[in-house]
């Protein structure tokens, strides 16, 4: 069976359950169990820490995993990224009082608090940068009000805990993270078997992911107007074009973006196109 661990608990636990359950895998039903069977798609999956998954996938011991890349470049673990997610995306940035930095450079000499210690390490090292960084787990928001650190380094979403503190960001974002499968550096060259499952467990999650992004639309339009319509829907291929009974009418199918399908509908009627319709697409094989 293919061993794939998800996290067990945090802002990952849920959407990658929610992912792996549209890509047809059955799921846990209780927040306690840490291991389940799916007999019918071959797959078992471990309930872990989020923080630890990366190491459990890098041992060998996991033939997959899904973390957070933030957590999976922190590790310092030999597994590398193969398919991003997204979701649970974070910036991840410098902050401190207003006015003592304004860029890396600002660092040198100071002390870094932050719960990512191997992030913040190697990035201040590939600028050459030689300050202290200080480990700290939780928040570090008051690592500066208590004189452990002179800066912190912290996952900001809409940076109100760090305004609350009286601290502000600076400098460019250290990194971008969201939710990423990961397996061991080396992995497809050295495990044969697993690699087919491994393959069709990336194109499940990609037809998720391409079902999410995509809706289905339908509609009717004159046939002098065809070349126009099928301009404003391309489709991936094609549009699929059938006659209608009515003489002079075609009926067209095709995927557009979900995102774009209100701005295409106005677009299309106002080419005159009727019967506009979007259903959602629930899975898909690319």
């Amino acid at each position: 069976m293919l061993r794939i661990a998800v996290p067990n608990k945090g802002s990952l636990s849920g959407p990658a359950a929610e992912m792996l359950h549209e890509a047809g895998y059955q799921q846990r039903r209780e927040s306690k169990e840490l291991r389940i069977v799916d007999p019918e798609n071959e797959v078992e999956f471990f309930y872990l820490r989020p923080r630890d998954i990366a190491i459990y996938v890098s041992s060998g011991r996991l033939d997959i995993g899904i973390t957070g890349r933030d957590l999976l470049i922190d590790s310092g673990a030999k597994a590398e990224e193969i398919l991003p997610l997204g979701f649970a995306r974070s910036t991840f940035r410098f902050a401190t009082k207003p006015g003592t930095a304004k860029g890396v450079e600002d660092l040198a000499g100071m002390t870094v608090a932050t719960s990512y210690e191997g992030i913040v390490a190697g990035h201040l090292a590939d600028h050459g940068i030689d300050a202290s960084v200080v480990h700290l787990d939780g928040a570090v928001e008051t690592a500066i009000e208590l004189g452990v650190a002179e800066v912190i380094a912290d996952v900001v979403e809409t940076g109100t805990s760090l305004r609350n503190a009286g601290l502000e960001v600076f400098g460019d974002p250290i990194m971008k993270s969201e939710a990423v499968v990961i397996r061991r550096v080396g992995a497809d060259i050295s495990d044969e078997d697993a690699e087919p499952k491994v393959q069709q467990f990336l194109r499940r999650l990609q037809g998720v992911l391409v079902a999410r992004t995509y809706v289905m639309m339908d509609y009717d339009c004159r046939a002098e107007h065809l070349e126009k319509a099928v301009a404003l829907t391309p489709g991936l291929e094609s549009p699929t074009i059938s006659p209608l009974h009515n003489e002079g009418w075609v009926a067209v199918r095709a995927m557009v973006p979900a995102k774009e399908a209100q701005r295409i509908m106005d677009d299309l009627y106002a080419l005159g196109a009727r019967a506009i319709l979007t259903t959602a697409i629930h899975a898909c094989r690319l």
